[in-house]
């Protein structure tokens, strides 16, 4: 009889609908704050973040747990991070040949992605414990999950400090007429961090579960 799961079965879906919620890498297991701060002043940078978050964690996660049996466990940071900064490199220079602009705005976040917690912390609790194909839905449950954040919070800091959507003003001029000005605040990073602390307020008042847990 046959022990092989169906690729998508619940266990494995749950991997990819975990981190939307219940299991946020941002609200819920609170990493990858730094850059939820740095890179959500604007809709595009947020969303390209995300892309690029995701390509290299669902990657090095794959990568990583197909050597995982060859890693000495005495230097599994050292390759865990050598795979992590190749694929940050490559993505970087995809970025560079393909939308200077975004990469110019994102400047040395991308890089940065080498450090993000949530990156170490799936290499270590999962991607080096599972199989490739579920280590690459993790990978792409957490990256996912983050993006939800970043692009929520970006959406919200760009309609109401610059009253534009991906850079298209979105507030009539009638409005602005009738006394409405742009809140200068939410372009601050200080607002990002209210912003999510919100979200998490609004997550945890629905989720009972969250608070019992803690």
């Amino acid at each position: 009889m046959s022990d092989k799961q169906p690729l998508f079965s619940a266990k494995n879906l749950k991997l990819i609908t975990s981190p939307l919620g219940s299991d946020n890498p941002i609200t819920v297991q609170v990493l990858g704050i730094c850059s939820a701060l740095a890179v959500t002043a604007k809709l595009e940078p947020a969303i390209v973040l995300s892309i690029s978050v995701m390509a290299v964690l669902a990657f090095a996660n794959v990568i990583i747990s197909l050597i995982r049996n060859t890693i000495p466990s005495r230097i599994r940071i050292i390759v865990q991070l050598v795979v992590v900064a190749a694929l940050v490199i490559l993505v970087d220079q995809v970025l560079k040949a393909y939308s200077p602009d975004v990469s110019k705005q994102l400047s040395v976040f991308v890089g940065l992605i080498i450090t993000n917690c949530i990156i170490m912390g799936r290499l270590e609790a999962f991607a080096l414990g599972n199989k490739p194909w579920p280590a690459f839905l993790d990978g792409i449950g957490n990256a996912a999950g983050y993006g939800l954040i970043l692009v929520i919070v970006a959406f919200f800091r760009e309609l109401l400090g610059s009253g534009s959507v991906f850079g298209f003003k979105v507030i009539p001029e009638a409005v602005y007429k009738m006394g409405y000005s742009n809140n200068g605040l939410m372009i601050l990073p200080p607002m990002a961090l209210i912003t999510v602390g919100v979200i998490i307020w609004i997550q945890r008042s629905r989720d009972k579960s969250l608070i019992e847990s803690k």
